[in-house]
């Protein structure tokens, strides 16, 4: 609610502004005159002191609220004949608590004690463990360095028996071969070469034997280094247990055994075999398998077994328990999910949430936290901040663009019309461009900003024309932002109006020339001197009176002083200077974009640098794409543009937001990646703009009644009208009812438009649009309202009016008679029976009345009976005596006042 005034106060509770300042007074206020305003916290703590003064309990603001939802939303199943529409009730509660800030300061001392509590456990336990390692490892020094010795000696013993097992069959082989008969030279000759052939393949599988040999002896070394090292593991265990357990001597560990002749037999075989193939005794032991390659290189079908067992030994390992605290370096941008923040740190979500809750800040696994949030807990839990950007990919993108240099050449101007509306600005196109444009404009007004390029008497000027309605702001702001000069149209016979006020701001803000044209000269009431005048105060100094501001007087419709406009924005073009770089990649503006359908995405662009060719890769806003094709104007193709040269591209893959820049891009994968952070950045900003929305009115609207709401969904024919509909849409309302734009697209209304309004209960505005049939027969069917307009003062209008249906008619309670009480009868019918005089208006016997007594409000109520002499009467007038019984009051007394008032609703407008 607004603040009021003090005396407003004290006449809307009926008391006077004297006894109002004493009260406030004594409350602790300082309000000491009538006009002093008050506030809503103000009121509160007067009307707590008043409850205090009377022995009531003050009110106190609600802590503790839960809020129900209920949405019915419908699901059609089946097809033909067996469809069917099932009704779908969802139902979500949630509960919010708001805390007092002592109670925070206490859940938070709470925390910090229970944090240094288990700090000092882990301390003592970490403690414990050191020394509980330190004895065993004393304890087990003796027992390493016998078995160490034990196991030299059975490796010797292995190798010498190894070595005559070897010797043995290269001393059989050669007692046994047989003596070479004698043959012919010719025959000689060939059994020689066959001889040789065949003492290389054996030199060759004696080779490959003995390296399969070497590599089995190498695998079963190490599975019997794992098997003892896993013995000594189990026996340092059981030492531990025992040392536990209680205090006892330690036992000196005996020599081992030297291993018998039987055993060593056993022990070779197995190397000659290779190991078994079984599964392992022990899964913790440490594993030397040799790689994939080495097993298959020799190894024939017996050996398949060995690999399948190494690679299945090969997948096991140990967990091993780190000897320090890791300290992580976590990466955080603007915001970060819970999830993807435990991760980081390698830690439970359930920790990271509790650790949250802790620092008073109520988070589930996928929401996200801002920055200092998450600086603050990952520094608490020990691990190092490292603040990412979110735009490296983009900054990258752009320096790579920036990079490229090329020949400087000038460029034509680009001139953008501006002004109020209906004050001729796209006629005086018109004339140039030798076109009728404004004849073609629905309603006789510009709703859409366009580029042309015209070839004048002064060389081509590229001109912008931007709506002069007071919807269109954000347009004549980027047309005034993407200019170079800027010709302010103002109608001669209407003079300076708020759009013009407006055009001169966003000149002035973007550092742009300003070229007055005073249009409609031709009229016989057209009067410059007036809009030389008015634009004077609005600090737009002519020339002729001593400012740097050209004024030219025009006529559209006769074509008087054009060519004076043309060589004056041709003058100002040449003091500016206007170069660009032409040889690189283009960059420049998005002017307006929409969807066509059959054709896709049609974007107007105006190019300030470089070549865009057929063929590039375009990158605008969250949108991204090949240039399929291009157009001038004119409707022409044309295979490249240069500076200041507008066009109209196809291939986007989504519309662009007129005002986004865009640059040609070598790697498409790159600008897939830009447009996508650049999207998710504008979702997650959304919806930290909704939640804060949502938590600054929950308690503010706890007290008031639910706002009213009109849903409705809107399709435009370009991006450009569209942002300006919801703008002025958002403008729309108070604070009882506002409109609710469900969604907002560029394109025809489609069956999925018409299915979204259809479980939103919106309607569908459709601006310069039209529905598809498949569209219109469904929301025939389903009974869903779609309104199409052409010019935007309707839309407006009608979204006014249904506000305005929405409103709560306003309660006025009208005084209709007055009458004064002479002298009370007694009746044993009706009690006390006032016998009254009407002194003003007329007294109805079926309306409301009050009783007041010293002009104070004693009894509300109605009358029981109304008489005039002996007969009933429904109305008695001014000046006639009557008596009046008043229903269920019989405390009515000589010289009170019996007033009759009726209530009348009255409709409200915005």
């Amino acid at each position: 609610m607004a603040e009021v005034t003090v005396s407003e106060l004290a006449k809307s509770v009926g008391a006077s502004v004297e006894r109002l300042l004493k009260q406030m007074k004594d409350a602790g206020l300082s309000h000491t005159s009538a006009d002093a305003l008050v506030s809503d916290t103000e009121k509160q703590t007067l009307l707590n002191f008043l409850k205090n003064s009377h022995g009531e309990k003050p009110v106190e603001a609600p802590r503790k609220i839960t809020l129900k939802r209920k949405t019915t939303t419908t699901l059609k199943t089946g097809s033909g004949a067996g469809r069917k529409t099932v009704n779908v009730e969802v139902r979500k509660k949630r509960t919010y608590v708001k805390r007092s800030p002592e109670e925070l300061v206490e859940q938070a001392a709470a925390a910090e004690a229970a944090e240094a509590e288990e700090r000092a456990a882990e301390e003592a336990r970490a403690q414990a463990e050191a020394e509980a390692r330190a004895a065993e490892e004393a304890a087990i020094l003796a027992a390493e360095k016998a078995a160490a010795e034990a196991a030299a000696r059975a490796a010797e013993e292995a190798s010498a028996s190894e070595a005559t097992a070897e010797e043995a069959p290269a001393e059989k082989e050669a007692a046994e071969k047989p003596a070479e008969p004698v043959r012919s030279s010719y025959v000689d000759e060939i059994e020689q070469m066959r001889i040789a052939a065949r003492e290389r393949r054996r030199v060759e599988d004696e080779a490959k034997h003995k390296e399969q040999e070497e590599k089995l002896k190498q695998l079963a070394a190490n599975r019997e280094r794992a098997e003892r090292e896993e013995e000594e593991r189990k026996k340092a265990a059981a030492k531990k247990d025992e040392a536990a357990k209680g205090p006892r001597r330690l036992k000196t560990a005996a020599p081992a055994e030297p291993a018998k002749d039987d055993d060593d037999d056993k022990r070779q075989s197995r190397k000659r075999r290779g190991p078994k193939t079984g599964p392992k005794k022990s899964g913790k032991a440490e594993l030397y398998a040799l790689a994939e390659d080495d097993l298959d290189d020799g190894l024939g079908k017996g050996t398949r077994t060995l690999k399948r067992s190494a690679l299945k030994g090969r997948n096991e390992h140990g967990f091993k328990r780190p000897t320090g605290k890791q300290v992580y370096e976590v990466s955080v941008g603007e915001s970060i999910s819970v999830g993807d923040l435990a991760q980081q740190m390698k830690v439970k979500s359930g920790e990271v949430i509790k650790r949250l809750m802790k620092m008073g800040v109520m988070a589930t696994i996928n929401q996200e936290i801002d920055r200092d949030t998450a600086q603050l807990l990952i520094e608490e839990m020990g691990h190092k901040f490292v603040e990412r950007s979110e735009s490296v990919l983009e900054d990258k993108l752009v320096a790579e663009v920036s990079e490229a240099k090329g020949e400087t050449v000038a460029r034509a101007p680009v001139v953008t019309v501006m002004g109020h509306v209906d004050h001729g600005k796209t006629s005086l196109l018109d004339y140039i461009r030798k076109a009728k444009v404004a004849s073609g404009e629905a309603g006789g007004i510009t709703q859409h900003i366009g580029a042309y390029r015209v070839k004048t008497s002064q060389g081509e000027i590229t001109f912008l024309d931007t709506p002069g309605h007071a919807a269109f702001t954000a347009m004549r702001a980027r047309g005034a932002q993407s200019t170079d000069v800027v010709i302010l149209v103002v109608a001669a016979d209407d003079g300076v109006m708020p759009q013009t006020e407006e055009a001169i701001n966003h000149a002035k803000a973007a550092g742009v020339p300003l070229v007055v044209a005073i249009n409609k000269c031709d009229k016989e009431a057209a009067d410059p001197d007036r809009v030389k005048n008015e634009l004077a105060a609005k600090d737009v100094i002519p020339e002729d009176w001593g400012g740097d501001t050209q004024f030219i007087n025009v006529s559209a419709h006769t074509g008087e002083g054009i060519e004076e406009l043309l060589e004056a924005v041709s003058l100002q073009s040449e003091l500016l200077e206007l170069n660009a770089e032409v040889g690189v990649p283009a960059r420049g503006v998005v002017v307006e974009s929409r969807v066509e359908k059959g054709r896709g995405v049609v974007a107007t662009l105006l190019v300030q640098s470089g070549d865009l060719k057929r063929g590039d890769i375009v990158l605008a806003g969250q949108s991204y794409g090949r240039v399929r094709a291009m157009t001038n104007e004119l409707g022409k193709q044309v295979k490249d543009a240069g500076p200041s040269a507008p066009v109209e591209l196809l291939g986007l893959d989504s519309a662009p937001a007129a005002g986004d820049e865009f640059m040609v891009v070598k790697d498409e994968r790159k600008a897939r990646e830009v447009a996508q952070e650049r999207a998710d950045a504008e979702r997650i900003a959304r919806q930290k703009r909704q939640q804060a929305a949502k938590l600054e009115n929950m308690f503010a609207n706890m007290g008031e009644g639910e706002k009213k709401t009109l849903p409705v969904v809107i399709k435009a024919d370009v991006r450009g009208s569209l942002e300006a509909i919801q703008s002025a849409l958002a403008d729309v309302g108070n604070e009882e009812v506002s409109v609710m734009v469900v969604s907002g697209s560029v394109g025809g209304i489609t069956e999925n438009d018409v299915n979204l309004a259809l479980t939103s209960g919106a309607i569908i505005m459709g601006f310069n649009t039209r529905a598809d049939a498949g569209a219109r027969a469904l929301a025939e069917k389903e009974q869903v309202e779609i309104r199409y307009y052409s010019v935007i003062y309707n839309l407006l209008d009608e979204v006014k009016q249904a506000l305005s249906g929405m409103l709560d008619p306003e309660i006025r309670e009208d005084i209709v008679g007055i009458a004064e009480v002479r002298d009370v009868f007694r009746s044993p019918k009706f009690g006390a029976i006032a016998g009254c005089m009407v002194t003003e208006g007329t007294v109805y016997r079926n309306k409301p009345i009050r009783v007041l007594r010293d002009n104070v409000v004693i009894y509300e109520g109605e009358l029981e009976s109304l008489r005039r002499f002996k007969d009933d009467a429904q109305e008695v007038r001014n000046g006639m005596e009557c008596g009046i019984g008043v229903k269920d009051y019989n405390d009515v007394k000589p010289g009170d006042q019996i007033e009759v008032y009726e209530v009348v609703k009255v409709a409200r407008e915005l």
